[in-house]
């Protein structure tokens, strides 16, 4: 299986297993044996959960890395009126007859609640490519809803990251 991935999602991630590695790792290794020395291991909670962080930080480096080999990196850029990857649409929402902002993002920054929508879920799915005034119909558990493409503010480097304005 293929993860879909920006160059900058790479670059993150590359980044965070720096990080993990050079500062992280030395941190957790001085935290195991600093409570080591606490005496009998078999009931020192302090060294055994020093030990489980420890053994996350190196299955995060593992998970990472094998994120990133197995990669297919996809392009981010689309036409000034299509809906892209990490750009920012307004959407209204014809039932409910309200507006919310939502970013496509790839499914790692996936998170839903902040409005950084998947390019694998349904809405993103749809979205993406669409251009703007288009009506998409969404197909979710609760029946079918349209929503209409109001804006598109194309992404830039700095856009990727930034929260989003609630309506």
């Amino acid at each position: 299986m293929f993860n879909d991935l920006t160059k900058q999602d790479i670059q993150k991630m590359q980044e965070e297993i720096e990080y993990r590695k050079v500062t992280l790792r030395y941190e957790l290794l001085e935290e195991v044996k600093r409570t080591r020395a606490f005496g009998d291991l078999s009931e020192n909670f302090e060294y055994k959960e020093a030990k489980r962080k420890k053994n996350q930080n190196e299955s995060r480096i593992r998970y990472l890395t094998n994120m990133i080999k197995t990669a297919k990196v996809i392009d981010t850029d689309s036409s000034p009126d299509t809906v892209g990857l990490y750009d920012l649409v307004d959407c209204y929402m014809t039932d409910i007859e309200e507006t919310m902002q939502l970013r496509i993002v790839t499914t790692v920054r996936n998170d839903a609640g902040n409005g950084l929508i998947s390019n694998e879920s349904p809405i993103g799915r749809k979205l993406l490519g669409a251009k703007l005034g288009d009506v998409v119909e969404i197909d979710s558990p609760d029946g079918k809803y349209e929503i209409e493409i109001r804006a598109i503010k194309k992404a830039d480097s700095d856009d990727i990251d930034a929260p989003i304005n609630k309506y």
